[in-house]
C-alpha cells in the first residue's frame, strides 16, 4: 500500500467520496453526509487528505483532517477534524483505516493541532470500534450533525 497526499478534489478522492456517500445512503437512508467541505480545508499546513493506493495503483482507502478552531458548531481552538475515513469493501480488515488514521494524527500533531475530533453515526459500528481501540472517547457534540440523536462525536488528545 502506498499512502499519497492528494487534493480533496483530486479525481481519485472524488471517486472514493462518491462511494462513501453511497454507503451512507444505504446505512442511513438519506442523501449522504451534508457537511460542507471545501477542498482548501485540506491543504497543508491546515489539513491533509490521503489516499491509499493498492500495488496496481487502484485507490482503495481515504481520509483527511482539517483544522478547526472555536466556532458556533462546537469546535475548540486547536481541533483537527477527521473527515471521509473510508475503505472500499473488498479491502476492509487489513489495517488500512488504522494506518491512515495514524498518519493523519501524526500530521495534525506536527501542524500544532492538539485534539483530533470526529463525528460518526450509530449505523457505523465498525468505525466506532476502530476509534475506540485507537483511544478516542466521547466528547461534546459538534459539527453539522450535533443535534442528531444518531450522531456520535469522539475526540483524542494528540
Amino acid at each position: 500500500m502506498i499512502l499519497r497526499p492528494v487534493p480533496f478534489d483530486h479525481p481519485d478522492a472524488v471517486k472514493l467520496n462518491d462511494e462513501v456517500q453511497a454507503e451512507y445512503h444505504v446505512r442511513y437512508g438519506d442523501g449522504g453526509d451534508a457537511t460542507q467541505l471545501d477542498p482548501a480545508d485540506f491543504r497543508p499546513p491546515n489539513g491533509l487528505y490521503l489516499i491509499a493506493y493498492d500495488v496496481d495503483g487502484t485507490p482503495v482507502a481515504t481520509g483527511g483532517w482539517r483544522g478547526r478552531d472555536a466556532n458556533a458548531e462546537g469546535n475548540e481552538d486547536g481541533d483537527a477534524e477527521l473527515k471521509r475515513m473510508f475503505v472500499v469493501a473488498q479491502m476492509r480488515g487489513r489495517g488500512l483505516a488504522r494506518r491512515i488514521l495514524a498518519a493523519l494524527e501524526d500530521d495534525a500533531r506536527a501542524a500544532g493541532r492538539v485534539r483530533m475530533v470526529l463525528e460518526t453515526g450509530d449505523q457505523q459500528p465498525e468505525a466506532v470500534a476502530l476509534y475506540g481501540s485507537c483511544g478516542y472517547e466521547p466528547c461534546v457534540k459538534f459539527g453539522y450533525y450535533r443535534e442528531y440523536d444518531s450522531s456520535i462525536c469522539l475526540a483524542k488528545r494528540l
